[in-house]
């Protein structure tokens, strides 16, 4: 096998990147500690096409060297906001339309695996805390709550790895045929 160049990769520039259609998921970071977090979560969006970032409390934002560390440039790709609360904003997207979710370990939550998206709905995902995860009053407001199934002892996923995991989800669901991905469940 011979590895690809970035120059082969067909990788769309900042300007095409910019006028293409985009995942219609808003992220939404609740008091994220890690700008190497935040910087990942760019990175993630960047690569799933994610429409943009709603940075809430005290979660940093761009310019900042840490999220530049693991970002990559996508800070300067993926459109972002910062709002004073997860809170604040999730009133905002649900008042412009969007089916809001946390992304959470609580009663009633859907698992990932089953959670299915809908066709022409734009997405609103509260990631939450390194610590604490979301904040009760940002899930109080949610429409509902996704949890990614897990195995092991610890139950807990870095929380931008757990944007990866659930934002893939959504990508292969909403663009399984553009991005060739697979939805339906491996037969074992």
């Amino acid at each position: 096998m011979r590895k690809i160049p970035n120059e082969e990769l067909g990788r769309p520039t900042v300007e095409e990147f910019a006028a293409r259609e985009k995942l219609p998921v808003t992220v939404v970071l609740d008091n994220v500690r890690s700008a190497q977090n935040v910087g990942a979560f760019f990175r993630t969006c960047d690569a799933f096409a994610a429409e943009r970032i709603v940075l809430c409390g005290i979660t940093a934002v761009p310019p900042s060297r840490e999220i530049h560390k693991t970002a990559l440039g996508a800070e300067q790709t993926v459109a972002w906001e910062h709002c004073a609360s997860a809170a604040e904003c999730i009133d905002a997207l649900h008042a412009a339309g969007y089916r809001v979710y946390a992304v959470e370990q609580v009663e009633g939550a859907a698992m990932l695996d089953t959670f299915r998206a809908e066709e022409g709905v734009r997405y609103a995902l509260v990631f939450g805390n390194e610590v604490d995860g979301v904040g009760q009053e940002a899930v109080d407001r949610c429409d509902g709550a996704l949890e990614i199934p897990q195995a092991g002892t610890k139950h807990s996923i870095n929380v931008s790895v757990s944007g990866g995991v659930v934002l893939w989800s959504f990508f292969c669901q909403i663009y399984p045929k553009r991005y060739l991905c697979r939805v339906e469940k491996p037969k074992i």
